[in-house]
């Protein structure tokens, strides 16, 4: 069991790092090649930040445990919203400015709703999975519009700017993006194996394992990231970082062990993790948008997503 343990802190700790190098690799990249950084935000990080998430869910899917990438997908939303963002909000209430970002949610829900009807019947198949990725294709094509079709300056835009201001030539943008890459490829190959070891031990089901170790271990690089960002006075990247992540799991993440590896789905999913995922993003959106006064995710806010983390984790624990 000790090589299992060292096997998931070796791969979170690569999957950590390395997603950090991606993320900044793939910004800089998209920059230099003249994409506006409106785009950088809704896109290419949003794809980037997700890219552990995606790695893990192929691997496991290809070993044979698609409940582990299932449990991942819905769980690092869970994580991104009530860990990410109940973190950052108690460390600095975060100020929301963009309402390009407001106006994300309304396709966030749309996701949510393709994968809760396709998963209705409680079975993930190759059919599914191809729904699921062009409707990951359609995502990709409305945020590029909705990034476009703005007639003023967004806070989005301008933060990215600044996020991106101090430069970083094509080649070193290259390499940290391979270097971030092979690091992401190894961690996931770890964090799999050690997670799947230590389910098999205790007895516990690929599904919980996906939901919580791998789940909170691959939402680190947005818990990072967010902070980081909202310290540097980009609230709404820091939120944007979520929102894009979230809408990226649940097509691509999920399309994933659809298209690798079909099968049924354990019970749990949508009588549990579903509706407390679709919940807590209802929380986010009234925080963000302003329910009861200007768009301000307060530390009081942020506390109570992260109580709804911890119930969620416990009852997790209760029902396994």
């Amino acid at each position: 069991m000790i090589e299992s343990y060292l096997a998931i802190i070796i791969g979170l700790g690569l999957l950590t790092f390395g997603a950090d190098r991606f993320v900044e690799g793939a910004a800089a990249t998209a920059n230099n090649c003249g994409i506006p950084p409106l785009l950088v935000g809704l896109t290419i990080v949003g794809f980037a930040t997700s890219a552990p998430e995606m790695l893990v869910a192929s691997v496991a899917s290809l070993n044979g445990n698609p409940s582990i990438a299932v449990g991942n997908a819905i769980g690092s939303n869970i994580a991104n919203i009530g860990l990410v963002i109940g973190v950052t909000a108690v460390i600095l209430p975060l100020e929301v400015h963009s309402r390009v970002l407001l106006r994300e949610f309304p396709i966030m829900f749309a996701c949510m709703l393709l994968a809760l009807t396709l998963c209705w019947d409680g079975e993930l198949t190759f059919d599914d999975g191809l729904v699921l990725f062009f409707g990951l294709v359609i995502l990709i094509a409305a945020t590029t519009w909705l990034g476009m079709s703005g007639k003023t300056r967004d806070p989005l835009s301008e933060e990215m700017e600044h996020h991106l201001a101090g430069g970083m030539s094509t080649v070193r943008a290259l390499i940290w993006l391979g270097i971030g890459f092979g690091m992401l490829l190894l961690g996931s190959n770890a964090l799999v194996d050690g997670a799947v070891a230590v389910a098999t031990y205790f007895g516990v089901s690929d599904l919980v394992i996906g939901l919580t170790i791998v789940a909170i271990g691959t939402s680190l690089p947005e818990l990072a990231a967010s902070v980081a960002s909202a310290l540097k006075g980009e609230p709404d990247i820091a939120l944007g970082n979520v929102i894009g992540s979230n809408m990226f799991n649940i097509l691509g993440v999920m399309a994933l062990p659809a298209l690798l590896h079909p099968s049924a789905l354990e019970p749990g999913v949508m009588s549990r993790d579903f509706p407390v995922m679709v919940g807590l993003s209802i929380l986010l959106f009234a925080a963000a948008s302003g329910w009861r006064r200007d768009g301000r995710i307060s530390r009081l806010e942020g506390i109570g997503f992260l109580l709804a983390f911890g119930t969620y984790q416990w009852l997790l624990y209760v029902t396994s």
